[in-house]
């Protein structure tokens, strides 16, 4: 099944594939980085880095961080791709505070950008607490928060700021963060951030940074469009590229449900309900409707959900990430916004209640489990119109969907 999409494909993963190789081979533009280091230890990383890397929890780099932190610290601008959930963040924000400079008048030597604030607060975790004992000073900049409170944080003095490309340009714009010491520039979820809604915005606080900038580049997919836009901006960088069918989904076992038909959908819902409250387990759908109807009608037969999306109010939606974090709602409703740069850790079941419209998508939304080599399944509702879907998904990834066996609550 995995090597065979029907006619009419939805994706086309043949055009994808002759653009990408047009663009990578005999690339002069690229120098590929092959070093690999085995151990935190080995990658000549200040004492104090290497403490809070291991108060974090981090034991053994996973292989982003084997072949990334090192170019990255030696100051390369770098473009690196790896699936979902294998510590790209840790691998900036380590590359990030080993090359700050914390003697100086604390100003901002290094700029973050990330395609939703969900993304930047986290990212901004994660700096912070490998960077504890270096005592970095690390702020978001994001949306739907007091740009006063920004303004006085900024002014205050701090060596990183993470944030959304509107607030970050709005600051710079505004001369509140001050860009003539940022030595450091990095786009997170890379391919998301230079889709069309982001482009001109990077473009434009790119145009504000010192020409010496370093630059890198971090995603789990790399259409040949983000590749192009990289040159633009990029000089002499080294790719650590995982090849895309390399970028399986180890450790999550799939399996998809044959509905029939969309109407079929919610009774099936409904009867896995048991399994899915026994963990945490996020729910996909691709409308900010379908969140609101799907969650209504499970409520109205008594099961708990919390939902997220969108158009809800920014407040609401921290709070319902909280409780969900922290493991008092168990099963979460959402859409693609969520699929990027939510670290649940305890999330072990997804389920693709509608099947993803962007192939590349379904790597995000099943990357949100089984983070760091922890085990999950991901469950696909399937109608005959989406078999299509299901094929492509399939042969984009190079693997196989088994149809969903009944001791599914064994396997969780």
């Amino acid at each position: 099944m995995a090597g065979m999409a029907p006619e009419g494909s939805q994706y086309d993963t043949k055009s994808y594939d002759t653009k990408l190789n047009a663009f990578t081979d005999g690339q002069e533009f690229f120098t590929s980085y092959d070093e690999v280091h085995e151990t935190f230890d080995v990658m000549g990383l200040k004492e104090d880095l290497l403490r809070g890397i291991y108060a974090y929890g981090f034991e053994k780099p996973s292989a982003i961080q084997q072949r990334g932190i090192v170019p990255f610290c030696k100051g390369h601008d770098v473009i690196e791709q790896a699936q979902s959930g294998t510590g790209k963040t840790a691998t900036f924000c380590s590359g990030i505070l080993q090359q700050l400079d914390y003697n100086k008048h604390v100003k901002c030597q290094a700029l973050v950008l990330a395609p939703t604030r969900e993304l930047a607060q986290q990212i901004e975790k994660v700096m912070r607490a490998i960077g504890d004992y270096l005592e970095v000073k690390v702020h978001a900049c994001v949306g739907g928060t007091s740009v006063k409170e920004d303004q006085r944080i900024l002014s205050s003095g701090v060596h990183v700021v993470v944030g959304t490309p509107g607030r970050v340009f709005d600051m710079l714009n505004r001369r509140f963060l001050r860009s003539d010491s940022i030595k450091m520039f990095v786009l997170d979820e890379a391919d998301e951030m230079l889709s069309r809604g982001f482009k001109d915005q990077i473009y434009e606080i790119f145009q504000l940074l010192p020409s010496q900038v370093q630059v890198g580049v971090f995603s789990a997919t790399m259409p040949p469009e983000a590749l192009e836009i990289t040159r633009k901006f990029m000089n002499k960088p080294v790719r650590i590229l995982v090849k895309r069918d390399e970028l399986t989904l180890e450790g999550i076992k799939q399996f998809y449900v044959d509905v029939e038909k969309e109407e079929w959908k919610l009774e099936t819902l409904c009867d896995l309900y048991e399994t899915l409250a026994i963990t945490q387990s996020v729910i996909f759908v691709n409308t900010r409707r379908t969140v609101d109807w799907l969650t209504e009608k499970m409520s109205s037969r008594d099961h708990t959900v919390s939902a997220t999306h969108g158009d809800m109010d920014q407040n609401k939606r921290d709070i319902i990430m909280r409780e969900f974090r922290s493991g008092s709602s168990r099963v979460l409703i959402t859409t693609d916004l969520l699929a990027r740069g939510i670290d649940v850790q305890q999330v072990s079941l997804v389920i693709n209640y509608d099947l993803p419209t962007q192939p590349e998508n379904y790597l995000h939304r099943i990357g949100r489990s089984g983070r760091f080599g922890r085990k999950g399944v991901s469950i696909n509702f399937v109608t005959k119109d989406d078999m299509n879907k299901l094929y492509d998904i399939q042969r984009f990834y190079n693997i196989t969907i088994e149809e969903l066996p009944a001791n599914v609550s064994e396997l969780l």
